[in-house]
């Protein structure tokens, strides 16, 4: 069974399992997220043509429709496919170490150590701005890896992806019941929390997008480097050691690429539910286990989901309807079909 598991890796039971085909797959998947990043720009309240929109971003055009794009569009969808991506992979790589292909990027508690942090920020240093919520989330997500990860190798010498993955509910679960009760006795707190807490990719500037592009470009790298790793930590850890996979190592560096993506992205646009769960399953079911494609395809694909959720949530309702609603609107039924259907579960 162990050599069918391989040869599964190697060869992939997705649709489209030749090397041609795939790469064909990652070309017209990079051409719909370029539409998708142009429609950005110019779906909205106000329609601007887009010779406006390529001239205003060369800067050779000013007056209102300039600052509704450098101001509004370009860093909204510049947070969308950073935070597309960074969620999409922590997500696949969240799968992938703990073996559990309902996992997302909360289970770890890396979304509740950030709230629990800003909570903190905010409580007691009177933070109010973007960027230091941006310094506060991050703090709070490596603070609560290295407690995970402490709690899940506790006693151990390896990781124990049962283990990990209560660590992470537990933990997150403490962290998130701690910042409520602390927003709940100040008003002020709680007003400004539950903006952040609501996921959304109006942002109103471009620093705070630079802020985190570095943490996310690293995280990225470092995950699609971890393909190889995980495909042998997926088949378990016995026949993982067999082969030579230096188990400890893969599992510390898929932690931290964990810790940088996913708290880079909810530092930037706040928790966003569903998109770490489903863009793995998708790329999954498109190119098989492997998990070097799973990752690329990750990686394309989740900025081209928040991105379209972004633009239904300007125009479905007058005003605008935040974009962790829309995705948590598509991504409930994708969890319920995932449940009740044992094969896809049971693939990973």
């Amino acid at each position: 069974m162990s050599v069918n598991r391989i040869k599964t890796v190697r060869h992939g039971t997705g649709k489209v399992r030749s090397a041609k085909g795939r790469s064909l797959l990652i070309i017209g998947l990079t051409a719909v997220l370029i539409l998708v990043m142009v429609l950005s720009l110019l779906v909205g309240e106000r329609s601007i043509p887009a010779t406006d929109v390529w001239q205003i971003i060369q800067g050779r055009l000013g007056g209102p429709d300039s600052v509704i794009i450098m101001d509004g569009r370009l860093p909204r969808t510049l947070a969308g496919i950073l935070a597309g991506a960074a969620l999409g992979l922590s997500g696949a790589l969240i799968q992938g170490l703990t073996r559990n292909p309902l996992a997302d990027p909360g289970i770890l508690g890396i979304n509740a150590g950030a709230g629990f942090a800003v909570v903190l920020g905010i409580t007691f240093y009177h933070a109010g701005t973007l960027p230091e919520y941006l310094l506060f989330a991050f703090a709070g997500t490596l603070l609560s890896a290295v407690l995970v990860y402490l709690i899940g190798t506790l006693g151990s010498p390896r990781i124990n992806p049962v283990r990990l993955t209560l660590a992470g509910v537990a933990v997150g679960a403490v962290l998130l019941g701690v910042s409520t009760g602390i927003s709940l006795l100040d008003p002020l707190v709680f007003d400004k929390i539950r903006f952040w807490q609501a996921g959304t990719l109006d942002i109103r500037a471009l620093s705070p997008v630079l802020t985190v592009a570095p943490f996310v470009i690293i995280g990225c790298l470092l995950a699609l480097g971890l393909g190889r790793g995980l495909n042998a930590i997926t088949m378990g850890e016995d026949l993982a050691l067999a082969l030579g996979t230096r188990l400890r190592l893969i599992q510390a560096l898929a932690l931290l690429a964990i810790t940088l993506l996913c708290g880079s992205a909810t530092a930037l646009a706040g928790p966003i539910a569903f998109i770490g769960l489903m863009i793995p399953h998708v790329a999954r079911w498109l190119v098989g286990p492997d998990y070097n494609w799973i990752l690329l395809l990750t990686l394309l694909l989740t900025p081209v989901l928040l991105l379209l959720a972004d633009i239904i949530g300007r125009v479905i309702v007058p005003g605008e309807l935040r974009v962790s609603i829309v995705t948590a609107f598509i991504g409930a039924p994708v969890l319920i079909a995932l449940v009740r259907n044992k094969h896809q579960v049971g693939s990973l």
